[in-house]
């Protein structure tokens, strides 16, 4: 029984469900848990061997103690097999109350957030309520761009400039900056694509911020709710929340430099999709637990999400739908999503053929988080390699500006 709901109201909602109809450019179906996935029971995995503890302990401890562990302030986690070998907290969320971190405390994850968003969007596809595709402007009418997929956005080939550019003539450094007027803004400057659709890969927020955008409009729900809906209640991720901006304040843990200093929200503190995700290190290893699973995932949209779609440029990086990957000849792949937003920095790793998963997330700024691959080839032929890229696809900063100014000249010349 829906809490609330007459029966007379629920046998309404089921009619209009059922006999809504979709116009060009609106969907009026409408969403919920039920609807996307039955109730889910993760996967069940082998029992982890009685001698992988004792034999894998000892070298995950050393790579904690000599690596990791001095000045960190954050989380740690190895797990088999869906079982947690090795974890590991330290530090405060919030040195204002002394608040330490434990397993409880939410971070913020920063990138890692676009496994959350992908995700969803994916499941939206399971469920035929997405096309990954289908022109984002089937879904987003006004948004000036065309030519451009819903997988193109997933995959970082959409050639979409980064929002983070925009100046404060634009857009004033006192005001909180959102998903819809990200949008606006883009078409109201006629802001150029850096490049042709899906003809090169560059790392672009702005593709994850439509990516929640598209999701709300199918489903009429905000992102954090459904997100909520389809991924941290399903997989009881407790401790998992979505921040539209509304939570920035004190009550939330906090970021910090790597002197230890605060650092303040920003206007873009209330865009969503691409970041904003607060986590747990063992939240997130419920969320790799049942990637592994067919009735989360079906297996055929794993497919789509878990391989490569830029090889313009020979390289062992590569970008699938929601995870970064490592490839190297003839090791196994290395899955996996790396985090910096202000002082947040983070790194997610899934070990699939090995059923191994890797969480360590900072809120004190440290790369220390992204050599956390080191561990791999403790657990099998993976590339080893730092989890942090120096020469992506990204269009260079200083042109990426370059273009924007000129845009918004262009729309302010007399």
């Amino acid at each position: 029984m829906i809490p609330g709901f007459t029966r007379f109201t629920t046998l309404f909602v089921c009619f209009f469900l059922l006999f809504g109809c979709q116009t060009e450019g609106k969907l009026t179906k409408k969403i919920t848990a039920e609807t996307v996935s039955d109730a889910f029971h993760f996967p069940k995995f082998n029992p982890v061997p009685k001698s992988f503890v004792p034999h894998y302990y000892d070298s995950i401890s050393n790579f904690y103690r000599e690596r990791i562990a001095q000045d960190f302030n954050g989380m740690f986690l190895v797990a088999k097999n869906g079982e947690i070998v090795y974890e590991r907290y330290k530090g405060l969320a919030n040195h204002q109350f002394k608040q330490r971190i434990d397993k409880h405390t939410p971070l913020h994850v920063a990138s890692i957030s676009k496994v959350v968003t992908a995700i969803v969007i994916c499941k939206l596809a399971d469920s035929n309520l997405v096309i990954l595709d289908k022109d984002i402007r089937s879904y987003l009418p006004e948004i000036m761009y065309s030519g451009i997929t819903v997988r193109m956005l997933l995959n970082h080939r959409s050639g979409i400039p980064y929002y983070g550019y925009f100046p404060y003539s634009i857009w004033p450094a006192t005001k909180t900056l959102t998903n819809q007027k990200i949008v606006q803004l883009l078409n109201t400057y006629k802001m150029p694509l850096y490049f042709p659709p899906n003809t090169q890969f560059s790392y672009c927020n702005t593709n994850y911020v439509l990516l929640a955008l598209i999701a709300e409009r199918i489903t009429r729900k905000k992102f954090p709710a459904l997100a909520k809906e389809l991924v941290f209640e399903p997989l009881k991720m407790t401790d998992s929340f979505i921040n539209d901006g509304s939570q920035n304040s004190d009550s939330i843990a906090r970021s910090y430099d790597s002197r230890n200093r605060l650092e303040p929200f920003t206007n873009l503190d209330g865009v969503y999709g691409d970041k904003n995700l607060y986590t747990t290190a063992r939240d997130l290893l419920k969320l790799d637990k049942a990637t592994y699973s067919n009735v989360f995932l079906s297996d055929s949209i794993k497919k789509e999400m878990f391989r490569g779609y830029s090889y313009e440029h020979k390289g062992k990086s590569n970008y699938g739908l929601g995870y970064r990957m490592r490839e190297d000849g003839g090791k196994s792949t290395l899955f996996f999503h790396t985090g910096w937003w202000h002082g947040n920095t983070g790194c997610y790793a899934s070990l699939r053929k090995d059923t191994i998963c890797m969480v360590i997330i900072s809120n004190h700024y440290t790369k220390k988080v992204f050599g956390i691959n080191r561990l791999s080839t403790l657990f099998g032929n993976y590339p080893y390699e730092p989890l942090i890229d120096t020469k992506e696809n990204f269009i260079r900063p200083k042109v990426a500006i370059e273009r924007m100014d000129e845009a918004i000249r262009k729309k302010n010349k007399p």
